[in-house]
Order: C-alpha cells, then sequence, then structure tokens
C-alpha cells in the first residue's frame, strides 16, 4: 500500500492556559494542566519532523500560545526549517515588545480572533474586561510591523446581526483576509449550543452580508465564510477528510487528526513523546481508520461527493448519533438528518446562560 500524501499544514496547541473563557472553544471540556504540557525540546523536534515529513505550515495555537515563554524560540526554529508561521491569538498580551519579538524571530502571519465589534458584548462574550480594545489596538500593532493580518470573527446568535460592521472594521485595520466563522459545535461549543445557535433567517441575513461585501472587495480584501452544519444539506469536506491534509499536536503531545478528535471513544491516540510523526501519519491505525473511503457506509459509499466531503466530520456524527462511523447527519442523504432539524430548534427558544471555558467548570454531557 502506497504512503498517504504529506500533510500541508500542522496545528500545535502549545497549551490549554488561556486569559479568556469564550463558550465556544473548541479544546475538550477538559483542558491540560501546565505540568502536562511538552518541554521546549520536544516541541522543537515536532517542527523538524514535521519539516522533514513534508509540512509547509505550522499554526502555533491554544489555549493562547502567547502564555508559552519559549514561543519566540519555536517561532524562530520553524522559520529556520521554512515553514510559514501563523499565530493564531487572542490577542490580549500582544504588545509592541512582544511583536517585535516575535517579527524578528521570523513570524509570518498574525490571526486574532474577536468576540464582536461591540466592546461591551465582546468582553462579555470572551468574560475579560477591556479585551476589544486590546485587540483592536494589538492589530493596528501587527499591520504596522508589516505582518500579514487575519482577523477571525466568531458569529452565532449573540453578534450574528453585526456580520456588515465585522468586516467594515476588517477594512478600518487593514486585513488581508477576514473570517466569519459560525461556531462550530464541538467542545465547548457543543456544551454551549443552545446559548450560540442562531435562527435560520439571522444565518441567511449574515450570507447575503458576506456575499454582497465579497462582490464589493474582491480586490482588496479575501472573506472566508464558515457556516454552521445545522442548517446545511451536504456536509463540509471536514479538514480536507480525515488524516489527509492537516495534523493537530495536543499540548501533552497527543497527534490527532482534528482538534476535536479526542471526543471520540474508542481510539488510542499516538504521542509525539514515544513515536515519531512520520510513523504516526504514515502508519498509525487511528490516522488510518476514516481515512479515505473504504470505511465509508451507505449512502456515502456509493454517493458522487465522496471524494469531495469524505463522508463529512467523523466528531459530529459522533456527537449527534453516538457513532463516529456513521454518515455525517449534515447530509440530507444521512438517515439521522432529522437531528439537525431538531437541534436547530435550540435556536428558537430563549437562550441559556453560558458556561464559560475555565478549569473546573462544570459541565455535563450533551446529548444530540
Amino acid at each position: 500500500m502506497s504512503l498517504p500524501d504529506p500533510p500541508m499544514g500542522m496545528l500545535l496547541e502549545l497549551t490549554h492556559r488561556c486569559p479568556l473563557q469564550c463558550p465556544y472553544c473548541s479544546n475538550p471540556l477538559k483542558l491540560e494542566r501546565v505540568a502536562d504540557e511538552l518541554p521546549t525540546e520536544t516541541w522543537i523536534s515536532v517542527l523538524e519532523q514535521a519539516a522533514a515529513l513534508g509540512v509547509l505550515q505550522v499554526h502555533f495555537s491554544g489555549g493562547e500560545p502567547m502564555a508559552r515563554r519559549d514561543l519566540p524560540v519555536l517561532v524562530r526554529r520553524a522559520a529556520e526549517l521554512g515553514l510559514y508561521g501563523n499565530l493564531i491569538t487572542s490577542a490580549v498580551n500582544l504588545d509592541r515588545a512582544a511583536l517585535d519579538v516575535l517579527a524578528e524571530a521570523g513570524l509570518d502571519h498574525v490571526q486574532i480572533s474577536f468576540q464582536d465589534v461591540e466592546a461591551a458584548s465582546a468582553d462579555r462574550i470572551a468574560h475579560y474586561e477591556g479585551a476589544f480594545a486590546k485587540k483592536r489596538a494589538a492589530a493596528e500593532l501587527v499591520r504596522t510591523v508589516g505582518l500579514a493580518l487575519t482577523l477571525n470573527f466568531v458569529v452565532h446568535r449573540h453578534n450574528i446581526g453585526r456580520v456588515p460592521q465585522m468586516i467594515a472594521l476588517g477594512e478600518v485595520l487593514g486585513a488581508g483576509r477576514i473570517e466569519i466563522a459560525n461556531v462550530q459545535y464541538y467542545g465547548w461549543g457543543l456544551r454551549n449550543r443552545a446559548a450560540l445557535l442562531p435562527t435560520r433567517a439571522e444565518l441567511d441575513a449574515a450570507t447575503d452580508a458576506v456575499h454582497a461585501a465579497r462582490a464589493r472587495l474582491r480586490s482588496r480584501m479575501v472573506i472566508d465564510y464558515v457556516v454552521p452544519d445545522y442548517y446545511a444539506s451536504e456536509p463540509k469536506g471536514c479538514m480536507g477528510g480525515w488524516a489527509q491534509r492537516f495534523l493537530n499536536v495536543s499540548p501533552a503531545g497527543r497527534v490527532l487528526p482534528c482538534h476535536a478528535a479526542e471526543t471520540l471513544p474508542g481510539f488510542d491516540w499516538p504521542s509525539v513523546r514515544t513515536t515519531p510523526l512520520a510513523d504516526i501519519w504514515n502508519h498509525s491505525e487511528a490516522f488510518a481508520r476514516y481515512r479515505g473511503t473504504a470505511w465509508m457506509p451507505e449512502p456515502c459509499r456509493s454517493c458522487d461527493r465522496r471524494e469531495i466531503d469524505w463522508g463529512g466530520c467523523r466528531c459530529q456524527a459522533f456527537a449527534l448519533t453516538g457513532d463516529a462511523g456513521r454518515t455525517d447527519p449534515a447530509c440530507a442523504l444521512s438517515p439521522d438528518h432529522a437531528l439537525m432539524a431538531e437541534a436547530a430548534g435550540e435556536a428558537t427558544r430563549p437562550a441559556p446562560d453560558f458556561v464559560y471555558r475555565r478549569y473546573g467548570a462544570t459541565v455535563e454531557p450533551v446529548a444530540g
């Protein structure tokens, strides 16, 4: 059997520490403690192995990656290896001194997450007073030092009506790319789904706003748009297909085909502490289990889209049906598609309070 193509990108979740407590965070409900995080030398080895494997882009993420004091060391090593380095940050700690150090180390790109364009709402969602003002100031600094800038707006029922203003802020701040990303319901997002899922009418209005902005800004700005699967008829090709284009390394060193894969039971996730990255990508049972099309049930197996959406999202299939091997319920042909409409009914009911992302938060499993 031939080896799979090498991954294009790698997400390094350096830590689960974060000053924000966003209720839609994709981190697992059980957050890794500092004592379990990989040391600097292991992260450097991961970068070196990734470059040898053929990875092109490395995304430094978390939690908040700037909580790691060794971040400049890791950025520098990535640059030396020819890896395109992207910092995914809340930016509340990104001052000019820190940014100068990272730019000098060879960082290529900064992605800043925004919770809203209204300061009071943004700070409430992040559960961090003054977050919006710090993010805006950091975005201006990024452009000042000449790094590429992406603004990521996570949208949901509490802010989706302000998508036009989000795009306008991106214009003011000189972003080359804006992501209008509806919450994806994994981790804390799934736990807070009833508080976050917008109505179909709200989603349609946001979609219209994105299309209008794309037409107006096509030569000046890229606008990525991620919609929630709960109103879809076709599933997305999650991560470009299971273990086909992307890998994720958790703070403790577990290697995953996506950031939410630890929600799936029945896996013995390999670790960079004990296994070379190339062996994990090329030979591990966990990565091979849903790679390609041989695993697919009907109707996926005979579908013309089987090598477009790759059966949809395994984590979503498990979250809604309890079986990661079933057709993603986002697909209209799925025998479980009705679960999507049932869940979408939450959007028409009053929103409950947020369960904020924090260590030791009281959480309960959410049934589909």
